[in-house]
């Protein structure tokens, strides 16, 4: 298959998937790639990532090509790779990608590449003030202003599932007591249903088929989430906020109840409410982001 018109190759490196897209200017989708990562070891996922890059290159019959990479942990400051990824993934931290793969690479976090996806294709199109949140696992989070990532001081800036809501909680992987991560993240569903539960998905199961105790822990992880999305409204004051992740699928579930407690608390002056919505993308969200802010730097 050729392509005469340029693309741009955007790459999501997991713990588990790397994944990979080729898009045109349009945000066009055509080609997407899966590979195991093999997280033990650094040597065959960087080859990985070498290969599916050439192979895309070479299937689309272009030389040079913008490539994004979303990952895991702190990019640096001018986004050349990662800085700070401590635990997991040996190997990538200071990785100089952009030499390894021969093509100019941008590096970003993977909860601000999912956003940029939205901001630049998806749920958040034509929007330059965006709060994202992505709900799985943890609460990842990024922040779009004036239609350009913020990443702030040390790149850290958008980890909202940091934030605390519960002061007396436990101290989450940051330090933070009672943060929104520990509140609704799949990653404490078992310790806040006292083990009841080891997944966000038989929660929401037993939620829906009306049992009490599920719907009162789900409820109730769901009023804190309210409260840390209305705290961001009157921090930022957003033209939009977008809710990704696993978790965001719940639907109606979700967003019904979530609405009435923003009612609730979000401070809405003249009856104004930030719009929350569901993320367009889904797996390859990443993977799309990261293309897509590739395709910003490469052309600025």
């Amino acid at each position: 298959m050729k392509n005469a018109s340029p693309i741009t190759i955007g790459i999501d490196l997991g713990g588990t998937r790397i994944k990979a897209i080729a898009i045109d200017a349009s945000g066009t989708v055509l080609q997407e790639l899966y590979t195991p990562t093999n997280d033990g070891d650094d040597k065959v996922w960087k080859q990985a990532v070498q290969t599916t890059v050439h192979d895309l290159c070479k299937q689309f019959d272009q030389g040079t090509v913008p490539v994004g990479l979303s990952a895991p942990g702190l990019p640096n400051a001018d986004n050349s790779a990662i800085a700070f990824m401590p635990g997991r993934m040996q190997g990538l931290e200071h990785f100089n990608w952009s030499a390894f793969l021969d093509q100019p690479t941008f590096v970003l976090n993977d909860a601000v590449a999912a956003m940029m996806g939205e901001a630049k294709f998806g749920a958040a199109k034509y929007k330059k003030n965006v709060v994202m949140l992505t709900l799985g696992t943890g609460v990842g989070g990024a922040i779009l202003i004036n239609g350009q990532p913020y990443q702030g001081q040390f790149s850290k800036a958008g980890h909202i599932g940091h934030m605390v809501i519960e002061p007396g909680g436990e101290p989450d992987v940051t330090g933070m007591p009672g943060s929104l991560e520990e509140c609704i993240g799949n990653c404490t569903i078992e310790k806040r249903t006292k083990g009841k539960y080891t997944s966000t998905a038989a929660l929401l199961d037993d939620h829906r088929n009306g049992d009490e105790y599920a719907t009162e822990v789900w409820l109730r992880s769901v009023q804190h989430l309210a409260l840390g999305l209305a705290s961001i409204s009157n921090i930022l004051s957003p033209e939009l906020i977008v809710l990704g992740g696993g978790i965001a699928q719940a639907g109606d579930a979700l967003f019904i109840p979530l609405q009435r407690y923003m009612d609730q608390y979000e401070w809405q002056p003249g009856g104004s409410k930030t719009p929350i919505v569901k993320a367009v993308y889904g797996d390859m969200a990443g993977a799309m982001g990261a293309a897509a802010f590739a395709m910003q730097r490469s052309s600025s």
